[in-house]
């Protein structure tokens, strides 16, 4: 396999609305020592993509500044975290039997070569990403799939959605038998949750809007909730002794409400803040009940390990929503932040 001189890519210009996105051709990267050039079938589209082309994550010290993913971003930038491709060739060091296969990359970037290391930078924030045709990343990054019978577009859905939502059932430490709220359900975190859990021996409570209700059922939770309303009274009836782990990618007012709702010992995991990060609560509901708030920064290398394992064996199948071209970048964006949709969007290239 060979690749061309150039390719077509979207990239960002600077921060801002999706006027920044751009359709352009440019070299096709060549991989470096330990790296592989992996050419993309699919890439998924997450909220991540949204926060960086804004540039809403923030800085320490200064929540309103713009910034990428974990600080400035050198412009202009190659979005998407989330490949799934072949690879076409290999830079020095690397084993050429890696050309020809089906892969999925980790997106992260790691602050050791540890198992356990945490991520502190993401690919299409903190080096180029997937809106492209090729993109290359270290081969300890890449995962065989060959084998897997899920689509491109499935594979493509796993890294950052998937890989959020093990992280943060690892870290919450769930558990068979207990009881899982999971909060934003019918999203491509909120879903990955749901059947994580489910497939945890969890009882799994989802919270999600009226419509969506039947899909996020569909995808493996035992009761959902509507999200209007008295949201707090139905979670109390629907788990009247207590919610063990709170899976949570919406923040804002639900911390707060949703705390005393922990039973003894609970564990409150934060991966997310589509309801606003400035959050308030009763301090005493943590340290009177031995409770939890647990912050979760997308996965480990041993988190997305185990994930891999079960895409291999398709133990969880992400639901498809939409699947635009890359020249439809703007308009796939679009779609995400409008939250209409159940499932992840996907482009292909």
């Amino acid at each position: 396999m060979s690749a061309p001189r150039f390719m077509r890519a979207v990239r960002i210009t600077g921060h801002g609305g999706p006027e920044v996105l751009e359709l352009t051709e440019v070299a096709v990267p060549a991989p470096r020592a330990g790296e592989v050039l992996v050419q993309v079938a699919a890439v998924a589209l997450n909220n991540t993509d949204l926060w960086t082309r804004e540039g809403a994550y923030g800085r320490p010290g200064d929540p309103k500044a713009l910034s990428g993913w974990r600080g400035p971003i050198d412009f202009p930038r190659i979005q998407g975290a989330d490949v799934a491709g072949r690879v076409v060739a290999v830079g020095s060091g690397v084993e050429g039997s890696l050309v020809g296969r089906r892969v999925v990359v980790d997106p992260a970037i790691y602050d050791t070569d540890g198992p356990d290391a945490n991520p502190v930078g993401l690919m299409g924030s903190e080096r180029d990403g997937g809106y492209a045709e090729f993109v290359t990343a270290p081969v300890e990054r890449v995962h065989d799939v060959t084998e897997s019978p899920l689509t491109d577009d499935q594979l493509a859905a796993l890294p950052t959605a998937y890989g959020t939502a093990l992280g943060m059932i690892e870290r919450g430490r769930l558990r068979k038998g207990e009881t899982a709220l999971v909060s934003g359900a019918s999203g491509g975190v909120g879903l990955a949750l749901v059947q994580i859990a489910r497939a945890r021996g969890a009882r799994v409570l989802a919270i999600s809007s009226g419509s969506k209700v039947d899909a996020v059922r569909e995808a493996g939770a035992h009761e959902v909730v509507d999200r209007a309303g008295d949201l707090a009274g139905r979670i109390r009836a629907a788990a009247p002794e207590g919610i063990d782990v709170a899976l949570d990618v919406v923040a804002g007012e639900l911390v707060g409400e949703g705390l005393p709702l922990l039973c003894e010992g609970g564990r409150w995991v934060i991966a997310g803040a589509l309801a606003g990060y400035d959050v308030t609560f009763d301090v005493r509901r943590l340290y009177l009940h031995n409770a939890q708030v647990i912050g979760s920064s997308m996965h480990t290398p041993t988190h997305f390990g185990l994930l891999m394992d079960l895409a291999r064996r398709a133990e969880v199948k992400p639901v498809i929503a939409a699947t635009f071209p890359l020249d439809r970048a703007a308009q796939a964006q679009e779609e995400l932040s409008r939250r209409g949709h159940v499932g992840k969007i996907v482009m292909r290239p």
